[in-house]
């Protein structure tokens, strides 16, 4: 028997509704605003769309373009998901409102407590997705591994004037300066950043990678530095990284305490996002094994969720395991306003 002839306007309607299906998942699309500087995350946006199907159109700035452009946006953003790189930014974004509570069981299972926002307001605002270190490092002629093996010991008098830094008030450092004020209290944190101004071997100037070059030329003796900078370091094989690297060594500080201080990078749900579903899916991806291993083979940074092992990072694995600090880095984010008031009493520019 031949097959029944469906009526033309069936067949029209039929047609019009598959094109209509596929002109909408083509465009799936998320807006995301990201201070992620780092080339090598285009091959995890490429593979968040290839999995999804949803587009990313993406907007680069620093923290600090990110956050001034939400605000002058205002509810006419298109953003839907906003990646920042520290725990002061993003502490600060959210007081400025300029995010939203989400409330995934994947993501609060998967990121542990203590590296995403305490939500309060109804549901975390925010998620750490990879962790760095705050190390010192130090000239291996000039200085003894045990005088600089916690973060008190760089304002201690026998560190005089060995000591470099980037500025006191780059975000890196807020979020240790704040940690501090957390196990040391504010009085007594600020008696110690006073004595790091008075080790200081010059002025406060440049970035990580910078102190840490100053410490094997001589120009100082001690530094602090975010784990990567040293870790890219570690991997390169140009002459004058090598030669570098054969003169510093390094510390996972207060060990016999409370741990080394773990800053994070994190993400957001957009306060006006009109992607909602498409950023939430997006944060959930970033918690995954596939983007956690690429944030510590592509960037040199520690997964934030703990089941995940690395591999394949040979830095990483030279550094070996050391012990943590627990604390919830948002109340170290949230601590800025009162260390910016205490650097600037002492002169730590």
């Amino acid at each position: 028997m031949a097959p029944t002839s469906l009526p033309k306007k069936w067949i029209l309607a039929a047609l019009l509704a598959s094109a209509a299906a596929g002109v909408m998942a083509q465009d799936k699309v998320l807006n995301l605003y990201s201070a992620r500087h780092y080339q090598t995350d285009e091959a995890l946006y490429a593979n968040f769309t290839k999995a999804t199907g949803i587009r990313i159109n993406r907007i680069d700035s620093d923290d600090a373009g990110v956050i001034n452009r939400l605000k002058a946006e205002g509810a006419a953003s298109p953003a839907d998901v906003v990646l920042l790189v520290d725990a002061a930014r993003l502490t600060r974004a959210e007081a400025d409102g300029l995010f939203q509570p989400v409330n995934s069981a994947v993501l609060q299972q998967r990121i542990p407590a203590h590296l995403r926002d305490s939500g309060d307001g109804g549901g975390p605002q925010w998620f750490g997705f990879s962790t760095r270190a705050r190390l010192i490092v130090y000239n291996k002629g000039t200085v003894q591994r045990a005088d600089v093996d916690t973060y008190q010991e760089l304002g201690e008098p026998k560190n005089k004037g060995k000591v470099c830094t980037r500025s006191g008030s780059h975000p890196y450092n807020l979020t240790l300066f704040g940690a501090m004020v957390q196990h040391l209290g504010a009085p007594a944190t600020e008696v110690w950043l006073k004595g790091v101004v008075d080790n200081m071997a010059r002025p406060p100037k440049g970035g990580d990678t910078d102190q840490i070059k100053a410490v094997a030329s001589g120009e100082c003796a001690i530094a602090l530095t975010n784990s990567y900078y040293l870790a890219r370091l570690m991997r390169s094989t140009k002459p004058e990284d090598v030669e570098v690297m054969s003169k510093v060594g390094f510390v996972f500080p207060n060990q016999e305490s409370w741990g080394t201080h773990m800053n994070v990078a994190g993400g957001a749900v957009a306060r006006h996002a009109k992607n909602r579903a498409e950023a939430v899916r997006f944060l959930e991806y970033l918690a995954g094994d596939e983007a956690q291993l690429y944030f510590a083979n592509g960037n040199n940074e520690w997964p934030a969720v703990p089941s995940v092992r690395i591999s394949g990072n040979p830095a990483l694995e030279a550094m070996g395991s050391f012990k943590m600090d627990n604390l919830p880095i948002a109340q170290a984010g949230r601590n800025q306003a009162q260390v910016q008031q205490m650097l600037d009493r002492v002169g730590f520019k």
